[in-house]
């Protein structure tokens, strides 16, 4: 396995070549990947879907560097954060210190720690929110500060396992277009996971979906629609459709 911190000239961001990961031992143990290949082009927003269990947050674990893979490689060119469904926070920091705490641990002075968390919180549209507590924030603001957290890392990679999941529709509708305006603005590569196929359709470049246990790549679906994009639209309900169809599928074929 190779992680590189630093830019490199190199189109490709991500790539895992061969890739399987077991848990466990002998008879006993559990393939969740099974000789995954997958690449992801620099700035590329990539989306993983599939049915529970498929191997999505184990996909994003092994490029986050958390695991290893059990057989196989990967590669990743940049520094990388991780987003999950819950926003982390820690509760008895405010929230500009909770953005500025990447900052912190780098060695940053109190007075430029403090600017960039309040830069970074413009950027997610939570300006004059940093001396609240997480506590007082609703669901999706929350959400906002964990990316604005992620931000202030300095990254190239963003990770994002089902980060929205927990929002309602209107919420997570708005969180979409911040989200694409903060990728288009910064050129992040972004890998999300979601169960949501519209969502899928709505923010990526590439819809790759994995089949159920043991994950493989089932298929890639290339999101040419324009941005930007509204997740009611028909182009976006067309291809959600497509690539429900081919889930439904692949889920009727391992129950088989």
């Amino acid at each position: 396995m190779t992680l590189t911190g630093a830019r490199v000239a190199t189109t490709t961001a991500i790539s895992l070549q061969g890739v399987s990961k077991a848990f466990g031992h002998g008879g006993s143990a559990v393939v969740a990947l099974d000789s995954i290949t997958l690449d992801v082009a620099r700035g590329e927003f990539v989306c993983l879907v599939g049915a529970s269990g498929c191997g999505k947050s184990t996909s994003l674990n092994l490029i986050a560097g958390l695991d290893r893979p059990t057989v196989g490689d990967v590669t990743v060119h940049g520094r990388t954060a991780l987003m999950f469904q819950e926003a982390a926070l820690f509760p008895w920091l405010t929230v500009r210190d909770n953005v500025a705490l990447p900052l912190r641990l780098a060695g940053k002075g109190k007075a430029e720690r403090r600017r960039r968390a309040d830069e970074l919180l413009e950027q997610v549209h939570l300006g004059g929110q940093g001396g609240r507590r997480p506590h007082e924030l609703s669901g999706g603001m929350r959400q906002r500060a964990a990316l604005a957290r992620a931000l202030a890392q300095d990254v190239e990679i963003l990770l994002m396992d089902e980060p929205f999941g927990a929002l309602d529709a209107m919420t997570r509708d708005l969180l979409h277009d911040e989200l694409e305006q903060v990728w288009s603005a910064t050129g992040l590569t972004v890998v999300f996971v979601t169960h949501n196929v519209r969502e899928a359709a709505r923010l990526s470049d590439r819809i790759v979906l994995l089949t159920s246990l043991p994950g493989k790549v089932a298929d890639e679906f290339p999101v040419t629609i324009d941005r930007p994009r509204r997740i009611d639209s028909p182009e976006v309900m067309g291809l959600a459709a497509a690539v429900t169809d081919r889930l439904r599928a692949e889920v009727r074929r391992h129950g088989d």
